[in-house]
This record gives C-alpha cells, structure tokens and sequence, in this order.
C-alpha cells in the first residue's frame, strides 16, 4: 500500500465531530466544494435532486479516483408530499457486441480483468442526472453543472485522501492510454493542496450542459469513447451509447424495529442489506455492547449468509427473474436463520433453496420541504479501466468486472445486460406515519451493504446521531467473501479481536490510508420537528452543511 511523505497528511485516529444542525436544507458529500455546490442549489430554491445533481458533478470534476461521468449513478428519492420513494437506476449495459463466445475467443474464460476494454459498460451517469432532474428537480441540467464546469475550467485545490488516491490510480490504471496523461501534472498524480485544472471535462460538461444527454451520447464524445474503447480491443458502439436509457424501478423494503428500510433492487445489491438485517431482527441488538464480540459476531454471520444469497440471485431482471419477495419471505428468513451459529464462525456458508426451487462517491440532501435524495455515481475501481476518450477528461469505468462467466450463473456476460451492481443508495422512513427518517449510504465496493447494516444497527438500535455512527469503528468482509476473512478497525478492542478469532473469525487489523476499506458513509437524520442532523465520513475529505 501507498503511503503519503511524513510531512504530508496521513490519516491517524478517528476525530469526534459535532454533526451539523439545520431546518431549511442541508447536504452531505465527501468533497467540500461538492456540499458547497449541493447547499448553493438548495438556497437558490432547488430541490434534493437539484441539490443531489449539482454535487455528483463536482465530485466528478474534484474526485475523479472514484466517480465521473464516464461511470454510473443510482438514487432513491422521497417525496414529502406523496410519502413515497422510487428508485433511480442510472446504470448502464455491455455492448450489444460482447458475447460471452468474445471473450473466451479473447481468452478469458474465468473473468474478465479488471482494466480490460470488454469491462467498459455503456457509463450511464450523463442519463441518470438528467432523468433525476426531469422526475424531481426544479431547474435544468444546464444549471446543475455550471460550479463543476467553473472549477474543472479554474482549477481547484486536491484534498489529501484524493490525492493518496489519485497517486494509486496514476500509477495502476492512467498509464492504460496515453490520454490518461489528461489527469495528471506532468506525468504524475496532484498531490494534497496541488490546483488541478481540467480543461477537457470542462469541455464536456459545457457540452451536455448544451445539449443535453444527446451530447455525451452521440456526437464528438460519444465517437471519442468509442475510438478509445475499440482501440483497446473491446466492442462497444455509437448504437450501444445511443440506445442507452435509465430506468424507474419499483424500490425493495423490510421494516425493521420501527422504520422501514429502502434500497434499490436487482441489479444493485442492496438485497444484501435487507436479507441481513432481516436475519439480526429477532435479536435484541441494544442490549449488545456495539463494539463487542457477540454483536459483531452475529452481523458477521448475518452479512455471510445474505452475500451468499445475493451472490447466487442477483442479476439483470430484464434477463432472469430475481426471486426477491422470497428471499425476503419470514418463511424463509426463518429457514435462514437456523445457519446462523450465535458462538462460531460459519467459514462453509452457502445460497440458501428456495422454497419452491468497489471505489464510488455518496451523498444525500435534503430539501426544506423535506424531500430527499440518496444518490451514489461511481467508476468502479478508482478510476475505473483507467482507459480516458481523448480530449474529454475523464475516464471510462470497468463496471462489466461484475459479471460472470459462468454461462449457468443468472449473473453470465450477455449483449445488453446490467451487470451486478455494487453502489446503493439507502433510505429510511418510519413505519408508523411513512415519514422521513433520513438518507444514507456508506460507499466502498462490497463494503457498501456492510457499512450499510452497521450504520442502521447504530442509527435505530442505539439511537445515536449520524455523525456519531459514521465515527464508530467498523469490520468488513473482504470482498463479500462469505467463507473469507474479516478486516477491522484498530479502535475495536484487543478481547473483542480475540473472541472473534476464537470463535473461527480470520480477523485482520487495518489503519492508516488502510481505512478507506471501511467505506465512507454520509448521514442526514430528519427529526419529527423538522431539524435535519448531518454527518460525513472521517474517512474521506467531506463534511455535511446546511442552512
């Protein structure tokens, strides 16, 4: 791992911030100047999604090493008026001309690598941010992207987690095409305080402020993507860009103690988080020490037993039938529940019968009326394939990593399909009146459901405010792994460790840049007067603001 010169920030302990208090508006992000971008849309009398859209093109101009418009989005919105949520799903597919028959002809019979060209999917940010404003927003695209244009234009000042970022990413993945050169400072990654200008994004984001959605997906930048695309051996085409199309999904809840939980469904593995909080609801949680052995135990097993699930079921619905209201059935959580040892390690755990047969952004606002927005956009990996369209300063993700190749997985490779999706927008309402609780998200590949669980565990279980939930240490499940080891936290206690490895947990201990791992969530809380509690991560460069 990279590690920062000793007179440059490094990351130490975990600080206490108060969280940030406000009635009229308020927006968590992982960049200052993306809440800045998010409160000024909000103080100029626009919605969540305005608020939402304005911030997710800052972060792809000031945190290009997670996020950008050559990537996806997804997003849950309430309406306050309505009291209801819908679910945004802003993902884009593989090329009508990646058959798995391709790529085994190319050699990949396992998986694709990660940096390969077959990975690139068509990005669907670009659609996704004009389809949220279209539903939701108050103002036009146009007037989104004009902070993101000015500061990819003047340049702005590297915070320092992305700058450890971005000198991974440079040295990883920029060097894939030369265009790659685009961002960076004379062949290397900005360091922290470092202004970088980014006159190529600018550029394109002025033209589909122009234009609309038609500009990224036809014309010079969709012909730039395609060349660079095809020159690196994959298949993608004008016609893929061009038919591209989001969706308005129907969202997938359970309540849990008193609130209702919401998440995208199938592609995206939110499912992850529900079936596992599904399986911890018969538990009283409260009475647990948060940070001991016993409690982290059962989230553990409870987290290995809904990724064993979500890896066996979860796919493009358009293509197989995601039995979602079974897995989430009480029939079949109770059959689940009877694998979850409340002392041992389940190191074997397997997808249960049915009965009957990594690197991403977050935010969320709030609105004065109480609307609000969860939305997440990511590249996948850092800066995803790495592979940049020359002259349009971005890069394109690797979001087809997800797939399988394994022509009897329901998650195979096919033409036009949506791979498995990490990034999730969470929401929470309460039970009793439908009202908003608040949004929330933890990003982070397959860390996003676990940090997931744990911040709702803390948020209603132990009833502590979002900033306070986002400081507390976290574990996580490499890779999802069901049958893999468990990274955590220093700040967790050396007997906690040692019960767990007692009881068959292969525990691993991470600090320092190290903690990126952990995710990095964002909070707003609505209370039942109206007062909006935000928290931001201290794993990343963000804060929450209001008005």
């Amino acid at each position: 791992m990279l590690h920062a010169p000793q007179n440059e920030f490094e990351p130490r302990m975990l600080s206490r911030r108060s969280p940030v208090l406000g009635r009229r508006g308020s927006i968590a992000s992982s960049q200052p100047l993306a809440s800045s971008a998010g409160l000024a849309a909000l103080e100029r009398g626009g919605s969540a999604a305005d608020a939402a859209v304005a911030a997710a093109a800052v972060l792809a101009v000031t945190e290009p090493t997670s996020t950008g418009i050559g990537g996806d989005c997804f997003a849950l919105y309430y309406d306050a008026a309505t009291r209801q949520v819908s679910a945004l799903n802003g993902s884009g597919r593989a090329p009508e001309g990646l058959t798995l028959e391709r790529v085994v002809r190319d050699g990949f019979s396992k998986r694709l690598p990660a940096l390969h060209a077959h990975t690139i999917t068509v990005p669907g940010a670009c659609a996704g941010w004009h389809d949220l404003l279209q539903r939701h927003g108050r103002r036009s695209l146009s007037d989104a992207l004009q902070t993101a244009i000015q500061l990819a234009e003047e340049g702005f000042p590297v915070a320092p987690w992305t700058a450890h970022d971005w000198q991974i990413g440079a040295q990883n993945q920029l060097t894939q095409n030369r265009a790659g050169q685009e961002l960076l400072v004379a062949g290397r990654a900005p360091r922290a305080g470092d202004i970088f200008r980014n006159p190529g994004l600018a550029r394109s984001l002025r033209i589909v402020a122009e234009n609309g959605p038609p500009g990224f997906y036809e014309g010079e930048i969709a012909d730039a993507i395609v060349s660079t695309v095809r020159a690196h051996g994959g298949t993608l085409s004008m016609n893929d860009l061009a038919q591209h199309r989001s969706t308005w999904d129907e969202p997938i809840s359970i309540a849990y103690r008193d609130v209702r939980v919401w998440e995208c469904p199938p592609s995206g593995q939110g499912l992850v988080v529900l079936l596992a909080l599904k399986l911890l609801a018969d538990f009283d949680l409260a009475a647990l020490d948060p940070l001991g052995a016993q409690r982290i135990h059962l989230q553990i097993e409870a987290l290995r037993l809904a990724f064993a699930d979500a890896f066996a079921y979860v796919a493009d619905p358009a293509f197989s039938k995601v039995p979602i209201a079974q897995l989430l059935s009480d029939e079949y959580t109770r059959t689940r529940s009877r694998e979850l040892s409340h002392v041992t390690a389940n190191p074997r755990a397997r997808a249960g019968t049915l009965p009957g047969g990594s690197d991403t952004v977050y935010l969320c606002a709030v609105d004065s009326e109480g609307n609000a927005c969860s939305f997440i956009n990511s590249n996948y990996q850092g800066f995803g394939t790495g592979l940049v369209p020359r002259g349009c300063g971005f890069s394109l993700q690797n979001r087809g990593a997800g797939f399988s190749l394994d022509p009897e997985h329901p998650n195979v490779l096919a033409p036009r399909k949506r791979p498995y999706h990490t990034i999730i927008p969470g929401m929470i309402t309460r039970e009793s009146d439908s009202s908003l609780f608040a949004p929330f998200g933890v990003m982070g590949g397959y860390m996003q459901p676990q940090g997931q669980l744990q911040v709702v565990t803390g948020l209603i279980d132990d009833g502590i405010d979002p900033q306070a939930v986002l400081e507390r240490p976290r574990f996580c499940l490499l890779d999802g792994d069901p049958q893999g080891s468990v990274a955590i936290e220093p700040e967790i206690s050396s007997p906690t460790r040692a019960t767990l490895r007692a009881r068959g947990h292969l525990i691993q201990e991470r600090s320092g840049w190290e903690r990126a791992l952990f995710g990095r969530g964002q909070i707003i809380r609505r209370d039942s007067s109206g007062v909006l509690w935000g928290g931001s991560d201290p794993r990343a460069d963000g804060c929450a603001v209001t008005f």
